[in-house]
């Protein structure tokens, strides 16, 4: 409600939050859809949003993100003047809630520098913007557990398309996981990428070599900032979990169950936070602590 673009049309897609969400939407101009937990997936979820809107840039922001800045939207669309371009993410950062390694990962993934025109699939839903017509010729893959993002990204390009990264829409990303939530989460992607490029691979001798070469680099950064003592533990737990994941992820066999759905989609000990301090970074930043929510 605060973005500089006015003329936008906001859609909720809910899958069963317990925290509020909706009866905060009814105080805004929302368009709420519903669909039920079990029959969740990223992509199902995309594309019931995607069908629901009426506008031609169609832009995506997932549960546990906000805007840096009201010129968000309008610097996340910018890109679309090039004919070429078919998606455009944002940057992400994180705040105080964020484990050190994962702020490591965003600043790898997410460069202070934008991209004109990226040839490579790598993208992020959790802060992106595709236009309504190549959505229409290519719908989100509803059945794979992660990845939809990529997926999609790496059919465009195949389509003669490019994407774009925007530096300067940039979002807050909380994710706040326990270490069964980190596991969760790259288990099911490496679940998805195994299937969108059944080339790669992630075997023991990989778990072997990068979780302790990833340790060890967090660590070195941690020490240089001193940040060691009070992160080493976190540091270690967390590529553990990501590693052991993305190893489990690889090594699945046989179709996803519901049961193992649930698990991936819903992990436990998340719990609700409130708005942290935002960054200062321009004069045109949110404050959140305005808003009442």
């Amino acid at each position: 409600m605060q973005q500089s673009v006015k003329d936008i049309e906001i859609i909720l897609v809910d899958s069963g939050s317990t925290d509020g969400t909706i009866s905060i939407a009814a105080n805004y101009p929302v368009k709420v859809i519903i669909i039920k937990p079990d029959e969740f997936t990223f992509g199902r979820a995309l594309n019931k949003g995607c069908s629901a809107a009426k506008g031609e840039m169609l832009v995506f922001a997932s549960s546990h993100v906000y805007p840096s800045y009201n010129d968000w939207v309008e610097r996340l669309v910018t890109p679309f003047r090039d004919p070429k371009i078919a998606l455009v993410y944002g940057r992400q950062i994180g705040n105080g809630e964020t484990k050190y390694s994962e702020h490591q990962i965003f600043s790898k993934w997410f460069p202070e520098n934008s991209i004109s025109s990226q040839d490579h699939p790598f993208c992020n839903n959790a802060n992106a913007a595709i236009l309504r017509s190549m959505w229409e010729k290519l719908p989100y893959d509803e059945t794979l557990t992660g990845l939809e993002d990529i997926d999609w990204a790496k059919r465009t390009i195949e389509s003669g398309y490019q994407i774009a990264y925007a530096a300067d829409a940039e979002v807050v990303h909380v994710h706040n996981e326990s270490p069964q939530g980190i596991y969760n989460r790259y288990r099911r992607e490496a679940i998805a990428l195994k299937r969108i490029f059944p080339h790669e691979h992630f075997n023991g001798l990989d778990f072997i070599r990068l979780l302790p070469a990833n340790v060890a680099t967090d660590c070195y950064h941690a020490y240089r900032e001193k940040l060691l003592q009070t992160n080493f533990t976190s540091i270690l737990m967390f590529r553990l979990m990501q590693f052991w994941g993305t190893f489990q992820g690889f090594s699945q066999r046989g179709p996803i169950t519901s049961r193992l759905k649930r698990t991936m989609y819903y992990p436990n000990g998340r719990k609700h936070l409130d708005h942290p301090k935002i960054p200062i970074r321009r004069k045109r930043s949110i404050n959140y602590l305005k808003t009442g929510n």
